[in-house]
């Protein structure tokens, strides 16, 4: 939570011109990859009452959230608080302590003091840069997790991530603000590097003890590295009040306004400055207090240099708003003409319709007299009958299309009418605002004059004599220049800081109007999937027809609901810009297929069903909760490295968000096998593709023949051309290279395939060696499979321990559940679950090793051991036991069933269970291959024995 409330304290501040960030957008752009970390030392203002004053902290800007956290010392992995700057508001009075300026979000004041002046600057500048980045990436209030990762996604769904899409640009908004902009210098104060050299803590009476709970916990974090904070508390522990919690509320829509026209896009600070009023921030500019100060004769700060030619500035923008008040007189009037044109053109219309109506009138009385039933026959009747028919009907057409062109401008004739009274409004307010600048900016001119004559009346008099007073006038005016330096600079932030708000309340609007358009999307979707089920409980409840033609259109509806429900969001299906035109896309994040396309119709709905019960669980407030945990435990990762800790572990057991997972993944792969990387060279996976690519191995053939069929469900291995067939097939090749002893084993690259999602090559390559060499047993995947067939017997015992029931009902029925376990534990359950739920298992696997694969076994078949007993036939039982797992999508319900009712559950039983069946297990191996040994004997014997003979002298 926030360090102090300062709102209450004092309130007097709430009302002063705030400010955003700045900085160009093409800078930014153009560091992206690899930008400057912004953080430093800064006072902050503590306490309440009594205890308040400035203390030392360490600020550090996060970009995923736009907030600057801050911390007692660089050491600390829990901050102290946060300040919001995605919607704050910067500001700072030129007459009060050098370098103090406030920051201004909702319900909060922030009363923060750098080293000097120049740092004050830099840092401001550096906060509006950062809040006006955060704020023009598209789509970064649209997501419930991180908008813009710390930690980029890499392997394979970085393709498929979504990218943070910076807008163009708009040319004269970026020439405005950087006219407003000050090139200023941190003087090594600010960055990584200020780290080692530590602002000088504030002299005060007292100071405030509130947060002295963080800082021995802090402390002692620093006392005991390996067994840090997170041993003793959960950062997310808010039972008092000097823990911290960060929640973010699900984000708003982001998408930016249209640029405004040339002549709104250079406007002047003070027309910027009137656009502001009346918006969401909370800053006043019709405050001449706050716009201005007056001039003391005498007051002023030292060490500002001299400001030359004022005037001529003045005059400047005078001369720039005149012509701007000029060009939209031009364009009301040009509104106006276009109004009189526009009237003129619905009167004429009237008009003609009114005559299209008599010509009507005219031509039926004609066609009646001429075409009458006493002139003509039977048939010539129905044939003039006919032809009145057709063309009155024409007539209705056009009468019809007329009406519809008339309704039309009127409504443009409506929308004219109201942009011309906004304009006049827009006229009016320019106008006032011009005259109190034409004012301002004539006394300023006095002022100025005044103090021009007055200094060369000095100057004379000083060429004459040399006396102190003089001195004293020479001084004052310095110091009045310093001054006015000084206040130009502030007006130059705030125009800045009014401009980048301005655009700030217009993109807010247009995400208020885009999201209003969302919900009336959202609500004509829900009423035709309602629509859709009552015709189809319509169909079902109705009795099966005798009629042909009555079933043929009850068929003909079931089958059109079908191919409704049926239909997903394709690749290069036109993307609504509103909403989306299907709720299932053709993949999902990991890149599998939703809905296979070579099933039959009852599987795809099955599949399309099993893809919206899964989406429908990601977005409950249990996942939500879990996003937030981890981008708070995240966030306290910028100051240190990730380490082992008990809040680490049940966080992983709840599962790593999909933006986070890449580097999740990479710290646990790493942490595994340390110890084997620093023993080998940088290049040692190169190498290995090296020695690869010039010798031939023995497993490349069968690994060549693999690649197609490891997922071939999934868009990254589905045809020989994608980026993920190449990664697989170096990634096999070097660990073939590396372990001759296996070589290469089916299973290996399902296992190499998951890791390259979310790795790079040689992550993915260090990933299947922890797997190999550092979790499973050494011959685990060897020929014989030892350490596979030893495991599925540790099972069975643990499921008779765990799940006794479960366990008699199949020894009953003589399942040998092996047939379908035995995989699960070679590939560690790809293609045996649903992929969110494979994973989560991935998740904890990486991070607690392969006792996960028997909690997660145990779990599933606790999960539908019900529906197991129910079943009396031992091929039914076995039949269920192919598919039963791709059912189960609660992975919520069933990570609750691993990790709390399979307890206790000690690796140190695994271990001994593991040695004692692998005893057994080698003793029946060695028999059956005495077995085999004899039968081979036995065979060549046999065969020495026969006497053979050709086919002639058979016949004779």
């Amino acid at each position: 939570m926030h360090e102090e409330d300062d709102s209450a304290a004092n309130p007097s501040r709430s009302s002063r011109i705030l400010a955003t960030r700045s900085f160009d957008v093409s800078d930014c752009e153009g560091s992206k990859e690899q930008s400057v970390k912004l953080c430093g030392y800064l006072n902050k203002l503590t306490g309440i009452g009594p205890l308040r004053g400035f203390k030392t902290r360490w600020f550090v800007y996060d970009p995923r959230k736009c907030y600057l956290y801050y911390f007692k010392t660089p050491q600390d992995a829990l901050p102290l608080g946060h300040i919001e700057i995605a919607d704050a508001c910067f500001s700072y009075d030129v007459e009060v302590e050098e370098g103090l300026f406030e920051i201004h979000t909702e319900g909060k004041e922030f009363l923060l003091k750098a080293p000097n002046r120049q740092v004050m600057h830099y840092w401001l500048q550096q906060l509006q840069q950062k809040r006006w980045d955060f704020c023009k990436m598209s789509g970064h209030r649209d997501s419930w997790c991180s908008p813009a990762p710390l930690f980029p996604h890499t392997g394979l769904v970085a393709k498929d991530a979504e990218a943070v899409v910076y807008e163009k640009p708009n040319e004269s908004m970026e020439s405005v603000r950087s006219d407003f902009a000050v090139e200023m210098d941190n003087d090594g104060l600010v960055g990584p590097q200020s780290a080692r050299n530590p602002v000088a803590q504030p002299s005060a009476a007292l100071n405030s003890l509130r947060h002295w709970g963080s800082e021995i916990r802090n402390s002692m974090s620093h006392l005991r590295a390996s067994r840090g904070v997170e041993n003793r508390r959960s950062v997310f522990h808010t039972a008092s009040s000097e823990d911290w919690e960060i929640v973010d509320p699900p984000s708003k829509d982001t998408t930016e306004h249209k640029p405004p026209p040339d002549s709104q896009r250079r406007e002047s600070p003070s027309q910027v400055q009137r656009y502001s009023i009346g918006s969401a921030f909370t800053f006043d500019f019709r405050n001449p207090s706050r716009m201005k100060r007056p001039f003391h004769m005498g007051s002023g700060k030292p060490n500002r240099s001299a400001e030359s030619s004022p005037v001529e500035c003045n005059g400047t923008k005078t001369s720039e708003l005149q012509l701007r008040f000029q060009s939209q007189q031009e364009e009301i009037s040009r509104l106006q003409e276009q109004e009189n044109q526009l009237r003129e053109e619905l009167a004429s219309q009237k008009e003609l319709v009114h005559l299209l109506q008599q010509a009507l009138r005219s031509s039926q009385c004609d066609w009646r007299s001429t075409v009458s039933p006493v002139n003509m026959g039977p048939d010539g009747q129905d044939q003039a009958k006919n032809e009145v028919d057709k063309a009155l009907a024409e007539r209705d057409t056009q009468i019809k299309d007329l009406c519809g062109h008339m309704e039309k401008l009127a409504l443009e004739k409506e929308s004219l009418q109201q942009e011309l009274k906004s304009l006049k409004i827009k006229v009016g307010e320019i106008n006032e605002q011009l005259g109190m600048l034409m004012e301002t900016i004539q006394a300023k001119d006095e002022v100025i004059m005044k103090l021009s004559q007055q200094s060369g009346n000095e100057g004379t008099q000083s060429a004459e004599c040399n006396s102190p007073s003089a001195n004293r006038d020479q001084q004052e005016l310095d110091n009045l220049k310093d001054s006015l330096q000084g206040y130009k600079s502030q007006n130059n932030f705030l125009n800045k800081e009014i401009l980048e708000l301005t655009v700030l309340r217009r993109n807010a609007e247009s995400r208020e109007k885009a999201l209003e358009a969302k919900c009336t999307s959202l609500e004509a979707k829900l009423c035709q999937v309602e629509s859709k089920y009552l015709v189809l409980l319509q169909e079902v409840k109705s009795p099966v027809c005798s009629s042909s033609s009555e079933q043929t259109r009850s068929g003909e509806v079931i089958s059109r609901l079908l191919e409704d429900a049926l239909q997903v969001e394709s690749t290069d299906q036109q993307e609504h810009p509103i909403l989306k035109p299907n709720a299932v896309s053709e993949y999902d994040i990991y890149g599998f297929k939703t809905v296979p396309e070579e099933e039959d119709e009852e599987e795809k709905l099955e599949a399309k069903k099993r893809a919206l019960d899964l989406k429908s669980l990601s977005l409950t407030d249990q996942e939500t909760s879990v996003r937030v945990k981890w981008d708070n435990y995240m966030a306290i990762t910028m100051n240190r490295e990730m380490v082992r800790s008990p809040e680490l572990k049940a966080l992983m057991r709840s599962g790593v968000p999909h933006n986070h997972r890449s580097k999740v993944w990479s710290w646990c792969v790493n942490f595994h096998v340390k110890k084997m990387r620093e023993d080998v060279s940088k290049d040692y996976f190169q190498d290995l593709l090296s020695t690869a690519n010039e010798k031939p191995n023995p497993a490349c053939k069968q690994i060549e023949l693999d690649l197609l069929r490891t997922l071939p469900n999934n868009k990254h291995y589905a045809s020989p051309d994608q980026d993920g067939i190449q990664k697989l097939r170096n990634v096999l090749l070097a660990f073939s290279w590396r372990n001759p002893v296996i070589g290469y084993c089916q299973g290996l690259n399902r296992l190499a395939a998951i890791a390259l999602l979310y790795l790079e090559q040689e992550d993915a390559f260090w990933c299947l060696v922890a797997i190999v060499e550092v979790f499973m047993p050494h011959d685990y995947y060897t020929k014989t499979l030892l350490g596979s067939q030893v495991d599925q017997r540790v099972l069975k015992d643990l499921m008779y321990e765990k799940l006794p029931r479960l366990h008699a009902h199949f020894e009953y029925y003589k399942v040998d559940t092996s047939l379908i376990t035995f995989n699960w534990f070679l590939v560690v359950f790809v293609d045996s679950v649903v992929s969110d739920i494979l994973f989560k298992i991935w998740d904890a696997f990486l991070y607690e090793g392969p006792k996960i694969i028997f909690r997660f076994a145990l779990a599933l078949f606790k999960y539908k051991e019900e529906e197991f007993l129910k079943l009396q036939d031992p091929m039914t039982i076995f039949k269920y036991l192919r598919y039963f797992t791709r059912t189960i999508l609660d992975a919520r319900k069933l990570m609750s069933l691993a990790f709390v009712d399979m307890n206790p559950f000690p690796l140190r039983q695994i271990q001994n269970r593991r040695t004692f069946h692998l005893e057994k297990v080698r003793l029946e191996l060695t028999e059956l291959e005495a077995i085999r040994q004899t039968f081979l004997r036995e065979r060549d014997n046999t065969l020495d024995g026969r006497t053979l003979i050709s086919d002639d002298e058979e016949d004779s």
